[in-house]
């Protein structure tokens, strides 16, 4: 099998992720796989092949919307990709899909099956033509990312190259209309896919992601420690819903000693860091980033509460992660949250998106009462390895490829639910 993924680094957020463990838990499965992936590259486990798929790399660090040297220009991938760039826009996903289509038109006999995370370029559609049998992971409909972004647009000029960023959103929804096979992680996504992108229910399936629950775990030798409180974004953008809970936190520091763990690294001058300087936050917030899954569920197990923000998840890694790691959760009611987290008072507790004073109730709520803390806990951590394994995923995404190479419908789901 040929894995696709046009930004594989798990530190560029979930499809890294989504990446890593599935392809480890498809080769314990018996699957030969190798990811085809652009940079910044992924990160692999033993067994698991890879080929890397070069670009110009223009949002790299440390110098972000870096101009390409002339010699760098070889392709029309790169030319594509670079134009992109001057206008506004962002060009990985194409430039990503004409590369791939041009290496593996050169492997066909390689492979029986390419599965691609998300990219939705061109080139992925030229795939099928080419006569690949191809199934499609789409997470969740990134008409709502823009959406929500717009929303959050301060002036009419944000409006415009908000606009232009998402450029390449027409093209992933003309693309994902097309293909014959799309695999997505809810229930909630799967709606929202057919509504926004309309592609057809048909040929639609729901495999949910998992976490690995041996990682994510309590540690005998790390305790929560009181008033710790702990988020996961890797990116900083309003649908993550960082600033209402920043807001939330400012009311509740009032009332008691608390810190705030955020994992992932706010943009310098950006929102998060705009509100953090406005409501005199940065001595009760602390920000890392670059953790190993270890560290980072060492860090879940000295949280007494974590929190999901956002505004809308097509699933939610952090969310499986905490509750895998026995930490009770607040979450909002956005998007797949309540289908992954389940039960509001049963397995975490569940508020409205984008307010600040509910997320101040729940976590009032769980900081003031270490027996709810304590059954939500357990509550989660059992919900995630009944449903929520990356050994689940693996066994649900090879039951779409054997469909797919048979020729028989997609499954509609391979969920508990």
């Amino acid at each position: 099998m040929a894995f696709l993924v046009y930004r594989g680094n798990p530190q560029c957020g979930g499809q890294g992720v989504y990446t890593r463990h599935l392809t480890r838990e498809l080769v314990a499965l018996g699957h030969s796989v190798e990811v085809f992936a652009g940079p910044p590259w992924p990160q692999l486990d033993e067994g698991v092949g890879f080929t890397p798929v070069p670009g110009l790399d223009l949002y790299r660090d440390p110098d972000p919307f870096r101009i390409p040297h002339p010699r760098e220009l070889r392709t029309r991938a790169d030319l594509v990709e670079f134009a992109t760039m001057l206008l506004a826009g962002f060009g990985e996903p194409l430039a990503f899909s004409l590369r791939i289509r041009r290496i593996l038109r050169r492997r066909r006999a390689e492979f029986d099956i390419v599965h691609d995370d998300q990219c939705l370029g061109t080139g992925i559609l030229g795939l099928v033509r080419d006569g690949w049998p191809l199934l499609e992971t789409l997470h969740h409909p990134i008409t709502v990312d823009r959406s929500i972004a717009l929303d959050h647009a301060e002036t009419l000029w944000k409006r415009v190259t908000t606009r232009r960023w998402f450029g390449f959103l027409r093209m992933q929804v003309r693309v994902a209309r097309r293909l014959p096979a799309v695999l997505t992680v809810s229930h909630n996504s799967k709606t929202d896919i057919a509504a926004q992108m309309h592609v057809p229910l048909e040929r639609l399936t729901v495999v949910p992601v998992g976490v690995d629950h041996t990682v994510f775990r309590p540690y005998e030798d790390v305790a929560p420690r009181p008033g710790r409180i702990m988020v996961t974004s890797s990116s900083d953008v309003p649908m993550k819903g960082l600033v209402p809970l920043l807001e939330a936190i400012a009311k509740l520091r009032t009332e008691r000693e608390l810190d705030l763990v955020v994992i992932g690294r706010p943009r310098p001058g950006g929102r998060v860091d705009r509100t953090l300087e406005r409501l005199g936050l940065r001595d009760v917030v602390t920000t890392i980033s670059g953790v190993s899954d270890e560290e980072l569920a060492r860090l879940y197990g000295e949280a007494q509460v974590a929190v999901v923000p956002s505004l809308y998840e097509g699933f939610s890694l952090p969310a499986i992660e905490a509750m895998s790691c026995g930490v009770p959760v607040v979450a909002t009611t956005g998007g797949a949250l309540p289908e992954v987290v389940g039960e509001s008072g049963v397995t975490g507790l569940l508020v409205r998106p984008n307010d600040p004073d509910a997320l101040v109730g729940a976590l009032r709520q769980l900081l003031d009462d270490p027996d709810l803390r304590a059954r939500l806990g357990a509550a989660g951590r059992e919900r995630v390895i009944e449903r929520f394994t990356w050994q689940v995923t693996a066994r649900g995404t090879a039951a779409c490829y054997d469909a797919i190479l048979r020729g028989t419908p997609l499954p509609e789901s391979m969920t508990f639910d």
